[in-house]
């Protein structure tokens, strides 16, 4: 043991073992996405009131955009409320979790929402103006509804703390038609 304590080699070795171990963990820390990556789709991260109209009547709308998973993914928590009215005698809660990413392979982005009623749709970005003020998603595959209905949402920027989303429903074999149109204010 005592010639180990006293080996030329020894003290080298340990300052090399200890200099791994604690370099180690900073090579496993969070490194965010690059900022240009979330660019086209930043301006939605907050929190957002609004009011929505279209086929279910008129709704009340709560929505929170936030990065998550060491900032890889946008996560997106919506609720909107119908009050009992003509178009919607009951009244009812929608809500829908969603997950934005971006696609490395295909470099485009890819939105998945799962839905209360068991939806689950699956939408690509399909085009965005030059200035990022329009974005369209359109879904790719739509889970648990008869195959060939489509959707499709539409963003547009209003100003800096205010948009309007556009969300149609195309049956099988038909054009999209218009199911609610939301404008929404960001949260103060």
């Amino acid at each position: 043991m005592h010639a180990l304590k006293d080996c030329t080699i020894c003290m080298p070795l340990k300052l090399i073992v200890a200099t791994l171990l604690l370099l180690a963990p900073t090579g496993m820390a969070r490194k965010p996405a690059p900022a240009n990556t979330w660019e086209p789709l930043r301006y939605l991260v907050g929190g957002w009131e609004g009011t929505g109209s279209g086929q279910p009547g008129m709704s009340k709308i709560q929505r929170e955009y936030r990065f998550v998973l060491n900032d890889k993914y946008i996560q997106v928590q919506n609720k909107s409320t119908y009050d009992p009215q003509p178009k919607n005698p009951k009244g009812e809660v929608h809500q829908d979790w969603g997950m934005m990413s971006f696609d490395k392979s295909r470099k485009n982005f890819v939105l998945r929402q799962f839905h209360i009623e068991g939806f689950v749709n699956q939408y690509v970005m399909t085009s965005s103006t030059a200035d990022v003020k329009t974005i369209v998603f359109t879904s790719e595959s739509i889970e648990n509804i008869p195959t060939g209905y489509r959707a499709r949402e539409t963003y547009k920027v209003l100003g800096p703390d205010e948009f309007t989303e556009v969300f149609e429903i195309a049956e099988p074999g038909k054009d999209f038609e218009l199911y609610t149109e939301s404008h929404f204010r960001r949260k103060k």
